[in-house]
């Protein structure tokens, strides 16, 4: 093995995650939180001999605190240029030193009493509501006559300047900051870390304006392209590797393989956090649109690239947890497809094998539900339950399907009725469905017609339920034909029963489709997709 190899199959098992072992690591949240509680598992466990004084950290902890609250004001209030770089070092430094408490406790001050001053506000919109404008501004010609909009234009300024909030003055010195990007995007997780357990109306606040934030400092001027080849540093690689959150690479010769001949990987860079992609997609040449990941993966060798016609985008992965909500995948896919189109001009078809991440667990809780009538009587029938005033059920089999999985022998699956059996098959532990071709050939009708439901009619807020689906929809692409057994995995199984969806990013309508859908959320799909649904199924 090379050293190179050997480098980055040991960094890769660090994860870039895990930085315990690195000096002034920036470990967020989540993961300090989860340190803390093995620390104090490991402290707990100890026994204290004659002699050995116990620590109390709280004293040590609550001086750390003051001190880390004490740098944050100083960055945000300080004048002093001169000084100002190490007064934000030393905040960085000792903010990536508290444990989880003082580190939500500080988020809070920040969200807290850094926020925009309400009273100056309040009084600036009584001044302004206060204000009695011309009759008709079109009137308005000389200098004299524009005097009277002064007054409007000074209070709108100083509006705008008073609904900036405090902390703003903190973003933007740790943005132009060596390193500060990357503390601002750790900060933000560990925002987000706190807002998942308990919804803070000034956190929240805060975590708006910072997203708000990024997404201007992260626009696609800034944002360098790089294609990912093996030639990169082993630094950078272990990354692609340890980040791959779709399809994990197995191995070195796997990491090779998706960047060799018939495939490329391409990066989102930005020069305040080198050598660290924060986005990367990958990408296979083929002949055809593959319908399945083993195809993607596994097919060796790959086709000549001349004789490609297809650009397959079969995996997109963020590496910064910070920048969740942030859509830079909309911009990459934009500018691979310019890319790949204007090295490979016989490149037609772009398109995606993508998984469908939330199609098992909307089932489930379909057949679970279903049940529910059943559970509450035992001698009531299928055609009561259907009767019956229940806001739960809903049969969402076929007839001919309920009679395939009725039909099976009981040797190999039991229930009350299909979706009891159907629910039975679907959350057993040793996925014995899979092996069978009795049992696939059962499960295979309704497990893609409502596949096809859950794609193209299940919605939130008018938009696709599945969040791979929305993204790529938000971005242009129509739904194109979704697959049956193309993710064997235990993860691809448990996600959406191995079926996997090929969206296709169609150049001419990309713009149209995309405005549709933001617009109504209309979801363009093929006649393929819509022949698996029909009017008998409820939107």
């Amino acid at each position: 093995m090379s050293k190179k190899a050997l480098s980055i199959l040991m960094r890769a098992r660090m994860k870039p995650n895990d930085r315990t072992n690195i000096s002034l690591s920036p470990i967020p949240l989540a993961n300090a939180t989860s340190q803390m509680q093995q620390q104090q598992s490991s402290r707990q466990n100890e026994s204290p001999g004659e002699g050995n004084a116990v620590p109390n950290d709280s004293g040590n902890s609550e001086r750390e605190f003051k001190r880390v609250r004490a740098s944050m004001h100083s960055a945000i209030s300080m004048n002093k240029t001169e000084v100002l770089d190490d007064v934000l070092n030393n905040f960085s430094e000792g903010y990536f030193s508290l444990s989880h408490e003082n580190r939500r406790k500080l988020l809070l001050v920040l969200a807290r009493e850094y926020d925009l001053n309400r009273s100056q506000v309040r009084d600036l919109i009584k001044q302004y509501l206060g204000l009695e404008p011309p009759v008709d501004k079109t009137q308005v010609s000389g200098s004299e006559d524009e005097g009277l909009f002064s007054p409007f234009y000074r209070i709108e300024r100083n509006l705008r300047h008073a609904l900036q909030p405090v902390y703003e003055v903190l973003f933007e010195r740790l943005n132009t900051h060596p390193g500060g990007l990357r503390i601002l995007s750790i900060l933000r997780e560990d925002v987000l870390t706190i807002l998942a357990e308990e919804n803070i109306a000034s956190l929240r606040a805060l975590d708006s304006y910072l997203k708000e934030k990024f997404v201007t400092w992260l626009s696609p001027a800034a944002l360098e392209l790089h294609q990912i080849t093996w030639d990169d540093p082993a630094s950078l690689l272990e990354k692609i590797v340890a980040y791959e959150a779709v399809h994990p690479i197995s191995n070195l010769l796997d990491l090779k393989r998706r960047l060799g001949i018939g495939r490329r990987c391409f990066g989102y860079l930005h020069p305040a956090i080198p050598g660290e992609p924060l986005i990367f997609i990958e990408v296979a040449l083929l002949k055809d649109v593959a319908q399945t990941i083993q195809e993607v993966l596994w097919d060796s060798p790959p086709i000549p690239e001349n004789e490609a016609t297809c650009a397959l985008f079969y995996s997109i992965s963020s590496t910064q947890p910070g920048l969740a909500g942030i859509n830079l995948g909309k911009f990459l896919i934009k500018r691979v497809v310019t890319q790949v189109k204007r090295e490979m001009p016989h490149i037609s078809t772009f398109a995606t094998l993508s998984p469908i991440p939330g199609f098992m667990s909307w089932l489930l809780s379909k057949l679970a539900a279903s049940q529910t009538p059943l559970v509450e009587g035992d001698n009531l029938s299928l055609s009561q339950a259907e009767g019956s005033s229940s806001t739960f059920y809903e049969n969402i089999l076929k007839p001919e399907e309920e009679e395939a999985l009725m039909s099976l022998s009981k040797d190999i699956a039991t229930g009350k009725n299909g979706m009891d059996l159907m629910f039975n098959l679907l959350t057993s532990t040793s996925s014995k469905w899979i092996h069978s071709p009795e049992l696939r050939s059962a499960l295979k009708a309704p497990l893609m017609r409502l596949c096809a439901r859950y794609l193209l009619q299940e919605k939130k807020r008018g938009k696709a339920l599945d969040s791979v689906a929305n993204f790529h929809l938000q971005n242009g692409a129509m739904v194109e034909r979704i697959n049956w057994m193309a993710d064997r995995s235990e993860k691809g199984l448990s996600q959406s029963g191995g079926v996997m969806v090929n969206y296709v990013y169609r150049l001419d309508h990309i713009e149209e489709y995309a405005h549709s859908y933001f617009s109504n959320g209309e979801i363009q799909a093929s006649s393929d997709l819509h022949r698996f649904v029909d009017v008998t199924d409820t939107a």
